[in-house]
């Protein structure tokens, strides 16, 4: 071969030069996240910190559970309000398929507080606020912590990862998402929630999706129901409740209106023309995760994994559903169904689809028929793939992003 000319050689040298301390800097970072792990690991269970952020129905379900099972748990919330009576009574009070009081060890809306020595980070907020806990978290975390959005919806992880980026950190936690949140619960009062179901199984993945074993290890310790899940953009694509909720509240509005919510929700607001949409919905959704070579299950066979529900269609396999009995229907439309469900579920998906050139004519309907509803550009405030930061990529960069967490 022959020899460069000086030039040349010069220029050649600083980029090998970048590429191997960049693959230098990986492995440094991946050794001392495995020992993270494996510290994790060593600890007796019972041992392990958790701080469960949000204090409304799920966070406070979590919460209790975990301490009922013996779990050192810390709750932050934003405003001292909802916490007040956790803080008198030091501790929440669970019903339903679990049952005890759970002691919690600090109650707080001091955020440096609460994430001191904390090992878990379960967010339990509306999708809405994972930038702001991922902003507020950011200059207290430690890279030994594990963050689980429960859940993620679509494309939390990501957004989670990208708002940190932004802010500055150089070392990252370990960031994981569930696909759908662990409890079917409510809240009943101020420091009492109740379980009507816990699911089966819950997939999670991580941002890079080579954790998820030992993440998983860790979090297992607690909640067995959670499995590994293949990729941030599998548990995104079976996000569940981008199916059921904006589209089963919408559909829902006059009765939801009229009788404020005094109606089974799942049970008797899935009719047989509003089951036959949401079923065109879900086969939209399947159709975006195909275009990127993902195989996700239906809204159907989800509801046989998570609930051991089965049924002939939809509609049968929901009215099979013993968790969704006794749920009643938002009490307005300013609901979490709608504010939360449709720009951080929907929308993702159809910028996906606009990207990837597959049609979603019934998920742009219901995003439209939402945004006319509640008075609110929700295209606008949603997720879509330039706020995600993969506008522009090819199917093959993207699939490499959820092994790699490489932006």
């Amino acid at each position: 071969m022959a020899e460069l000319p000086a030039s040349e050689e010069i220029m050649k040298t600083p980029q090998e030069g970048t590429v191997k301390m960049k693959r230098k800097i990986t492995k440094a970072s991946d050794v001392r996240r495995a020992q993270y792990i494996r510290s994790h690991l060593q600890k007796d269970p019972k041992e392990l910190i958790f701080c469960v952020l949000g204090a409304g129905h799920g966070g406070l379900a979590m919460a209790g559970h975990l301490a009922i099972k013996g779990f050192n748990v810390n709750l932050y919330n934003r405003g001292r309000k909802r916490i007040r009576t956790v803080i008198q009574r030091k501790g929440i009070k669970v019903e339903g398929e679990v049952k005890g009081f759970g002691k919690i060890e600090l109650a707080s809306t001091n955020i440096q507080e609460c994430l001191k020595g904390a090992d878990v980070l379960m967010v339990v907020v509306p999708s809405v606020a994972h930038r702001f806990i991922a902003q507020t978290c950011a200059p207290f975390l430690k890279e030994h912590q594990i963050v689980v959005l429960n859940p993620g919806r679509t494309g939390g992880a990501l957004e989670f990862f990208n708002t940190l980026k932004q802010y500055g950190l150089k070392r990252f936690p370990f960031i994981s998402e569930a696909q759908t949140f662990l409890y079917a619960s409510r809240a009943l009062g101020p420091a009492h929630a109740k379980i009507f179901s816990v699911k089966n199984t819950v997939p999670l993945a991580t941002l890079p999706a080579y954790w998820i074993p030992g993440v998983l290890k860790v979090i297992n310790r607690a909640f067995p129901q959670f499995i590994p899940g293949d990729n941030i953009f599998k548990t995104s694509f079976e996000n569940i409740g981008a199916v059921f909720h904006p589209a089963l509240t919408i559909l829902n509005a006059g009765w939801i209106e009229e009788t404020h919510g005094d109606f089974e929700y799942y049970i008797q607001g899935t009719s047989d023309s509003v089951a036959q949409i949401l079923e065109k919905l879900d086969k939209e959704r399947l159709d975006i995760a195909a275009a990127l070579g993902i195989k996700v299950m239906s809204a159907k066979a989800w509801l046989y994994t998570a609930y051991s529900a089965t049924g002939k269609d939809l509609r049968e396999a929901i009215n099979a559903n013993p968790g969704y009995f006794g749920i009643k229907a938002p009490d307005r439309l300013h609901h979490r169904y709608v504010d939360e469900d449709v720009p951080m579920s929907l929308v993702p998906l159809a910028s996906l689809g606009k990207m990837l050139k597959v049609e979603t004519p019934t998920i742009n309907a219901i995003i439209h028929l939402a945004s006319v509803m509640r008075g609110v550009d929700f295209w606008e405030k949603g997720r879509t793939v330039e706020k995600l930061g993969i506008d522009g990529m090819s199917i093959k960069e993207i699939r490499l992003l959820a092994v790699t967490g490489e932006l």
